[in-house]
């Protein structure tokens, strides 16, 4: 099942304009802190889709039932771009256990590109729920081999796939490429085109450089 949040109106959207704007993305920390807001939707919104159970509270002057979180979900992320919108979730899954990978694109002069992965720290993924979240889904390419890099700390019951924004062909790619059918996507926005660099038109550019600076 794929949700592309931007065919309702929400505040979502508006942050979604802000982080595509190239004036107001020469704020870095504006940049940042929007990403985190649009993973804090995210979070709010895959809550609803998780398993709870009823749980008493002692207050002041009785006794509280609520609905309460069975199990909190892994959320993982590429370095370094997806680091604000994994915050984001964090900070409503607080107690989250959490997985970082290092990848990055090497181009040639062809304008192709490989996806190298140098490190994964991951807990367990044995029947979690995992949260894999990235700014853009583009090719869709760098998400499946990283997602297979992970995997192989342990085989999730489901799988939430986040980002801002992705690409048509980055959607359909992860359709026809997932080892496994129990998963679902979650975009702020989907646009229709990717250029021959693999980047998302209009998308927003490089969301690493534009939250941390760019880089060599």
């Amino acid at each position: 099942m794929v949700h592309n949040l931007s065919l309702k109106s929400s505040l979502l959207n508006q942050f979604i304009a802000e982080i595509r704007d190239v004036n107001i993305q020469k704020d870095s920390l504006r940049f940042r802190k929007n990403m985190e807001r649009i993973g804090e939707i995210f979070a709010y919104e895959i809550s609803k889709t998780l398993d709870y159970e009823t749980t008493s509270t002692q207050t002041p002057l009785g006794i509280a039932e609520s609905k309460q979180l069975i199990l909190q979900p892994v959320i993982a992320t590429i370095l370094r771009a997806g680091l604000p919108l994994h915050n984001g979730l964090l900070n409503y899954f607080d107690q989250a256990q959490n997985a970082f990978i290092s990848a990055f694109r090497k181009h040639n002069k062809d304008d192709s590109f490989e996806i190298n992965i140098e490190y994964v720290a991951s807990p367990n993924l044995n029947d979690k729920v995992l949260i894999f979240c990235d700014p853009m889904i583009a090719s869709g390419s760098s998400m499946i081999l990283t997602y297979k890099e992970l995997i192989k700390k342990g085989q999730p019951k489901h799988t939430h796939f986040v980002c801002a924004i992705a690409s048509e062909d980055g959607i359909n790619y992860l359709k026809n490429n997932m080892p496994n059918s129990d998963y679902t996507i979650w975009c702020g926005a989907i646009d229709a085109e990717l250029n021959s660099q693999s980047y998302i038109i209009p998308g927003l550019g490089d969301a690493g450089d534009l939250a941390f600076g760019n880089k060599l």
